[in-house]
C-alpha cells in the first residue's frame, strides 16, 4: 500500500469526508438511541451538561456538521463551569500558538500560518476558531505528529524506533476484531486484508489512544473543565477515543454522531456506537436556530 493511499485511507476514516443528499428542514432532529426516540436541544443540552468530556463526531468537509458543533459549543461556553475545545485538527506541540489565539495574542494570519501546518479546510472551521477566540474559550491541540501514524500504518506499530515507542509511553495497539470490523464498514466495506489492514487498525488505535492521554492529561491539570472534542467520527465513536480515555480515568462523558447513511444511521445506530445521533435532515437542520 502506497504512502498516498495510506493518507487517503487515514483521511477517509477519521472524517468520513463523503458528501450526503440532503432535504431542507428548519430544525433539528437528535435521535437518543437508548431511549430510540427524538429529543429536543434542550433536553440534549441538559443530559451534556451532567457529563465532563462530549465527544462530537464530523465529516471532517461537511459545513453543516461544524454548525451543529458550533451550536452545541455556543449554549455550553455561557454555563459557569468553564468550557474548553479539543481538538483532533490540532497537535500537542502546537499548543503554545492555540493560547495565544484564543488569548487574543495572535493575529490571523500568523495564526493562520500555524493552522494550515496542522490541518486544512480554514473556510470550515473558521466559525468555530473565531467564536473560541471572541468568548475566551480555551482549545486543546490532542493529536501526535503525522509521521509516526504514517510509519504505523506502513509498516506496524512495531516498526517505530525505540525513541518513537518511548515518546509515546510504550502504548500497545492491541486491535480486537469489533475494532476492526467497524474500521472497515466505516471505510464502506474496503479495508484490504492482512498485515497492512493490520497496520492501518493500529494506526487508528494508536492515534485514539493517543489523543486520549492528550484529553485526560489535561482534565487532570484542569478538573473544573468541561471539554466538547471534535473529531472524525472514526474517532468519536465510543470504541475510539472514549475507550481510551476510560482506560486512563474514569471519566463521565457522551457522544453525538452525525448520521451518515449506511454507515451510522437511524436504522443500524446502537449505543454501543453512541449517544445521540444528529440526524441528516438537510442544510438547515444542523443547527439549534431556526
Amino acid at each position: 500500500m502506497n504512502s498516498m493511499r495510506l493518507l487517503i485511507l487515514l483521511s477517509l476514516v477519521a472524517g468520513f469526508t463523503l458528501s450526503s443528499s440532503t432535504k431542507i428542514l428548519a430544525h433539528p432532529h437528535i435521535f437518543d438511541v437508548a431511549a430510540e426516540t427524538e429529543v429536543s436541544p434542550d433536553d440534549l443540552l441538559d443530559d451534556l451538561r451532567r457529563v465532563q468530556v462530549i465527544f462530537l463526531g464530523e465529516f471532517h468537509d461537511h459545513v453543516g456538521h461544524h454548525s451543529a458543533q458550533l451550536s452545541i459549543i455556543d449554549a455550553l461556553d455561557d454555563d459557569e463551569r468553564p468550557l474548553a475545545i479539543g481538538l483532533e485538527m490540532f497537535r500537542k506541540e502546537s499548543q503554545e500558538a492555540l493560547d495565544r489565539w484564543t488569548g487574543k495574542d495572535m493575529p490571523l494570519l500568523e495564526f493562520l500560518m500555524v493552522y494550515n501546518d496542522n490541518w486544512s479546510m480554514w473556510e470550515a472551521y473558521r466559525e468555530i476558531f473565531i467564536h473560541a477566540r471572541n468568548e475566551g474559550v480555551k482549545m486543546i491541540g490532542l493529536n501526535i505528529p503525522r509521521s509516526i501514524t504514517r510509519k504505523v500504518a506502513r509498516n506496524g506499530f512495531q516498526s517505530l524506533p525505540e525513541e518513537d515507542r518511548k515518546a509515546l509511553g510504550n502504548v500497545e495497539c492491541q486491535v480486537n476484531p469489533f475494532y476492526s470490523n467497524y474500521i472497515r464498514r466505516a471505510m464502506g466495506g474496503y479495508g484490504g486484508h492482512g498485515d497492512q489492514y493490520l497496520y492501518f487498525c493500529e494506526a487508528q488505535l494508536l492515534w485514539d489512544t493517543m489523543m486520549a492521554r492528550n484529553l485526560v492529561a489535561f482534565l487532570r491539570e484542569n478538573p473544573d473543565y468541561r471539554v466538547v472534542v471534535l473529531a472524525g467520527s472514526g474517532h468519536a465513536w465510543k470504541f475510539g477515543i472514549p475507550r481510551q480515555m476510560l482506560e486512563e480515568a474514569k471519566i463521565s462523558y457522551r457522544v453525538l454522531l452525525p448520521e451518515y447513511f449506511s454507515r451510522v444511521d437511524r436504522s443500524n445506530v446502537n449505543v454501543e456506537i453512541t449517544d445521540y445521533l444528529w440526524l441528516d435532515v438537510g442544510v438547515d437542520g444542523w443547527t439549534f436556530s431556526n
